[in-house]
Formats: C-alpha cells, structure tokens, sequence
C-alpha cells in the first residue's frame, strides 16, 4: 500500500509538501513582520533624535530672539516625521534628504547673500544698535576715584540643559540687597541667594566659581563688565581679581532722548546720521556701528568710486581672459593627446594613457601648492636647474604671474579634456572618416570637416561647463599666487592675477576691513555673468532644445 503522505499519485502535491510550504510561508510571514518591526522602530528612534534635536536647536533660536529660523527648523522637522511616517509617499522619502541640503547649502546661501548686499554688515558694523551704544561705552572706561569696594562673587549657570557659558556678578549692596548681572543683563535683585560675612555663597540655579575655577577662566573674568542698572551712563562693575569688583564709567555719555554720544574728554558730539555709526560734525566716527539696510549703495560703490571700479573692471576681464585661455588650452592640448593615442598603429597606448590622466589624480590645491614650490624666484626648481640659476620672477611680476597660472592650470585640466575627448573620438564611426578619404579628402580636411563639427556638438556642454568653473577657480589662483601681486592703487584688496571669485574672499575675509556687504554684491554680479553667459552658450549650441 502506498503512502499518500509522502508520494501520491503523479503530478499531485502530497501532504506533507503542503505542510512543507505552509511552514515555509509562516516562517516567511513571521520573518517579514519582524523585519518589518525592526524597520519601524528604527524610524521611530531615528525621527525621535530629529525631532529631540530639532526642538532644542529651536529653544537655543528663540531665547536668542531667532523667531523666523527657529520656526523654520520646527516645521522642517514635522515635514520630515510626516514623509517618514505615512505611507503611499515613497518618492518624497528619496527626494526629502536632497531637498533639506539643497535649501540649507544653495538656497539658503544665495538668499542670505542677496540680503547681506543691501546692508552696510562688515567690519564695524555687524551688530544691533543698543549692541554698539553697549561696546562704545565699553571701550573706553575709567575706574571711579570714589568708588566702592564690592566683594564680588563670580557665578555660572546650572542644572539647566539649556544654560549659557556666561559668567555674572553677584554683590551685595550698601543696603543688604543681593545684586546678580551679567554682561547682557544689568545688576537686577535677587532673593534665592545666601550670604555669608558680605559675601554671597550660594545662589539657586547658578554656581559660585572656587579659587580654582577663577584661575581657569581669569581671561574671560577680567574681561566681564556688568552695566550697574538700564542706564549705561551709570557705570560698569569689574574686577581684577575676581574677589573685589569696582565701578568704572565710560569717556563717552550717551543721550537717550537726543540719542547722542558725547566726549568727555573733548566735549565732542556724536549724532547717529542714519550711516549705522555715530558721526560727529567733522566725520570722524565712532566704532563700532551697527548694521542697516543701505540699498543700492553697495552696487553704486562698485560702480562709481574709481578705487573700486577701476580694480572691479580689470578683475572682471581678466577673469573672462582666464577662464578663455583656460578652456582653449586645455582642449587643445586634450584633443591632440586623444588624437595621437586613439591612433590604432601606436604600440602601449594604455600606458601612455594612464601617465596623461596622472595629473588629475592628485588634488588640485596640492598641486599648485607643489608648482608654487616649483617656481619660487630664489629656491625653485625651474630657475635653479631648468634654467641654471636663474632669478624669473614667476609668481612677482604682474604678467609673469598671469602666464605661470595658465601654465599650471594647463597641467592641471589637460587630463580632463583628454579623457573627454577620448571618448567622443571612440563613439565616432570610422566609417565617416574612410569615406572621406575615399572622395580624396586628406587626414587634416576629413578631421576638420566631419570629427571635429560631431566633436563640438558632443562635447559643448562640458566645454561651457569648464568655462564657469575656471570663471570661479578660486583654489588655483589664491594656492599659486594668492592673487598677488598686490596692487596698492587699489581701493580694495586685489591683486594683478586675482579673479572675481579671489576678489570677493579677500574684500570679505581679508585684510583689518572686512565688507561682507561689498562682497556680496560682487557675488551676485558674478552669479548673473555666469548664469547669463551659461544660457546663451547652451542656446547657441542648442544643448537645451530638447527641453524648450
């Protein structure tokens, strides 16, 4: 008799394979809900950090008065845990990661530069108004002959997740009152402290800095000035030694009703002109200022003060010469290399090809770095051994320097241009180029007539591409000459080889004055020269008409 439980008839499914199956799809099932719960509580503890985060970034925002960013990182967050969390939305799960950067580090980036342009925000002049009035009194004070002696207590926040590393005073007053300030906080009355011989011990909420500690910290104490009350003209309470505390008033007093600065020492007056400073009648400012909306004044500057337009117009056609010159060697150095190796008749074409991509495997900044070495006017090896001895100034001299960084940038961007070039000759039949020859065209005639017009079409796109990079190239020009030489006539920062991008860091960054508002307004010029110049080279050479 036969066992209907492990054969059955032929073509049938027996009873223990059923069973098999079924275990199987259990087990299946099983492990798929497991996994599927695993997922899940890994998304709940992943958008928990987000959203634990994000709340505590918009606490830090608001209790800074960051009402508008601290608004938009609460939302951010509920977007992100409502994609996340509900189904049927794959798609914004993939494009939601790209879409924060893109808004953090592009959108962010070109709208808060467009903002800075229209304000005065620079050296001087980065702060609030009740900020700068808070500095000029601070900067120049005297101690008060009569002043009391105050035996001071140095405290700092705690127990609180959210607390400062702020450092207050703590007093006790000719009248037993128990004064606590900071440098943001005026002397206010406190109840919650302990005193002990004058001296206050302890103070809920806050620690009382040891001996110790007070060393630690001496830089950041010695510094800490607490306004005696609302009224700046009342003095500033400071200490030398973080035990004894004394009033010292400011040489300037200010006049909230007339809202004026006034010397003590020269009986000057100081107005505030709506400039974002205190402007005497003679000029002469007070510093620091304090930002404010100047509107089109920054890109008037650029274009009316000669110290400025003068360098801005010669950067500007330079840069354009630059990045030309760039994409014109560069390719054809390119294209003859790729030519000479795409020749079937050359024996070890595949070493020759890696040697000529070597230069675009190492870093580009380090190997400007290694050509400024390289061309160094006393010590460099092209003067000490190519030319035996001999003192070119390379990198000093204004026209010398322009050549030295085409030179590098030639060495740096031909791999580039042959690797492109490789591959657009390789997808071209030889077919084409046969026939020619054939019809009695020569090699020159049939590469020039039918190779190089498919060429161009190719590779347009890549060549405009390189056009705006090299247009911004900031790494070579400020890793090989640093701009320079530096040209002294100038009314900003710049220097014979500096480009627009090189510009703009060095009127924002440096030097003692830093214009980020100038700078700035350069940058959005150089935004819309590249983007104009972009679109109509994308038009001429119909890269775009499939999209129009």
């Amino acid at each position: 008799m036969v066992d209907e439980t492990t054969t059955g008839e032929s073509g049938r499914i027996t009873t223990s394979q059923k069973l098999t199956r079924r275990q199987k799809q259990a087990s299946a099932f099983v492990d798929a809900t497991t996994v599927g719960w695993k997922m899940m509580l890994f998304k709940i503890i992943v958008l928990g950090l987000l959203c634990a985060t994000a709340v505590y970034a918009a606490l830090v925002l608001f209790m800074n008065d960051r009402w508008l960013v601290g608004s938009l990182v609460l939302v951010g967050a509920a977007a992100l845990t409502w994609i996340y969390l509900k189904r049927g939305v794959l798609p914004a799960k993939y494009l939601a990661p790209g879409l924060v950067f893109l808004l953090i580090f592009q959108i962010f980036v070109v709208l808060y530069s467009g903002y800075v342009a229209f304000t005065n925000y620079g050296t001087g002049h980065n702060s609030t108004k009740d900020h700068a009035i808070q500095a000029i009194m601070l900067q120049s004070q005297d101690r008060v002959p009569d002043s009391p002696t105050y035996a001071v207590s140095v405290l700092e926040e705690s127990g609180d997740l959210l607390a400062s590393d702020d450092l207050f005073f703590a007093i006790v007053s000719s009248e037993d009152e128990v004064l606590i300030g900071s440098a943001d906080q005026p002397l206010e009355q406190s109840t919650e402290a302990e005193v002990e011989e004058g001296r206050v011990v302890a103070v809920d909420g806050y620690e009382v800095l040891e001996f110790g500690d007070l060393l630690e910290r001496q830089t950041d104490i010695t510094d800490l000035s607490v306004a005696v009350s609302e009224d700046p003209n009342d003095g500033y309470l400071r200490t030398q030694d973080g035990q004894r505390a004394y009033v010292y008033t400011s040489r300037y007093i200010y006049d909230d009703a007339a809202d004026t600065m006034t010397s003590t020492e020269t009986g000057a007056v100081y107005r505030d002109t709506g400039d974002g400073a205190f402007i005497a009648d003679d000029g002469e400012q007070l510093l620091p200022g304090w930002q404010i909306n100047v509107g089109m004044d920054n890109f008037v500057r650029a274009v009316t003060e000669e110290s400025i337009r003068g360098p801005l117009i010669y950067v500007t056609l330079w840069t354009f010469a630059f990045a030309f010159l760039s994409v014109a060697t560069t390719f054809a150095l390119g294209l003859f290399l790729a030519m000479v190796f795409n020749d079937k008749q050359m024996k070890s074409r595949k070493y020759y090809r890696l040697v000529m991509i070597l230069p675009y495997a190492f870093p580009g900044f380090l190997s400007a770095l290694v050509w400024a070495g390289m061309m160094n006017q006393e010590f460099g090896f092209l003067n000490n051994v190519l030319f035996g001895g001999a003192s070119i100034p390379w990198l000093t001299d204004p026209w010398l320097a322009k050549v030295s960084i085409l030179i590098v940038n030639l060495w740096l961007g031909f791999p580039y241009m042959f690797l492109v070039c490789t591959g657009a000759l390789q997808s071209i039949p030889e077919e084409l180029t046969e026939a020619a020859q054939v019809d009695g065209a020569k090699a020159f005639q049939a590469f020039k007539s039918i190779k190089l017009p498919l060429l161009l079409t190719a590779l347009a796109p890549l060549l405009i591409s390189s056009f705006a990079f090299n247009f911004n190239n900031f790494n070579l020009v400020y890793m090989l000459t640093g701009g320079g030489p530096r040209d002294v006539s100038a009314g900003v920062s710049v220097g014979s080889t500096d480009i627009l991008i090189s510009m703009v860091y060095k009127v924002a960054f440096v030097g003692a004055q830093a214009d980020y508002g100038l700078a700035s307004a350069f940058s959005i010029l150089i935004f819309i020269i590249v983007g104009t110049i972009s679109v109509l080279a994308f038009r001429k050479t119909k890269a775009l008409e499939e999209l129009n």
